[in-house]
């Protein structure tokens, strides 16, 4: 959520929600990489990842990286199956934490992740199904009220307009059609029940009443 007066001009503000945006990317990346460095160890060079062990030692590759980054106070050997690690994990009982003075210097640009990366050059803002174009205040879009709240949405230029979200969302789906299955069930007990056996019954009989009016109801034939 961001906060900004209707006066603010679009382009200002797709700037900053692609910093925001960008940023709560690279701390995703950087927790998943810290499990994985945990796990299976360093990341191999490019020319060695997804390869075999038979065909590393075919080509002759060599991991100088992989011998000088060995976790100190042991480690365990876990493979990593796509094979980007060199499996050479940290003990669970002395994994430590990086420190945050520490800075990660190893860039992450390579990564498939990256492409999810929006700049500001590159990045258009939808609201209400509709492109805010940059030339434009907010209060254009908006009205100048200050205190209203809206929901927009950040995509690539050219990709055309985000995908709407879903009205209800995975556990209210799950709800529903457990819901719809057990009426479903319920009607297959009643198509398996309509016979016309009920027509034996008294109640089913079509002169009962009148037979009623005329007394003869409950007649019994022979010595009281």
């Amino acid at each position: 959520m961001i906060d900004r007066l209707s006066s603010t001009p679009v382009e200002e503000l797709i700037t900053e929600i692609c910093e925001i945006y960008n940023g709560i990317l690279k701390i995703h990346r950087i927790c998943g990489e810290m499990e994985e460095l945990a796990k299976h160890g360093v990341t191999l060079p490019p020319n060695m990842q997804g390869l075999t062990e038979e065909q590393i030692c075919d080509l002759k590759l060599e991991d100088e990286w992989g011998k000088k980054c060995i976790p100190s106070g042991g480690y365990v050997e876990c493979k990593d199956e796509i094979g980007r690690r060199n499996g050479v994990g940290k003990q669970p009982s002395k994994i430590i934490t990086t420190p945050t003075h520490k800075i990660v210097t190893q860039g992450l640009v390579h990564e498939p992740a990256s492409q999810e990366v929006i700049t500001a050059d590159n990045a258009s803002l939808w609201f209400s199904g509709k492109e805010m174009h940059r030339e434009k205040i907010l209060s254009d879009y908006v009205g100048r009220n200050d205190k209203t709240k809206i929901i927009a949405k950040l995509s690539k230029r050219g990709t055309g307009a985000p995908a709407r979200e879903p009205i209800v969302n995975e556990e209210q789906q799950r709800a529903m059609m457990a819901y719809y299955y057990k009426r479903q069930e319920e009607w297959k007990k009643l198509e398996a029940d309509d016979d016309d056996c009920y027509l034996n019954s008294a109640w089913a009989e079509p002169n009962q009443l009148k037979r009623q009016f005329h007394g003869l109801t409950n007649i019994k034939w022979g010595p009281k």
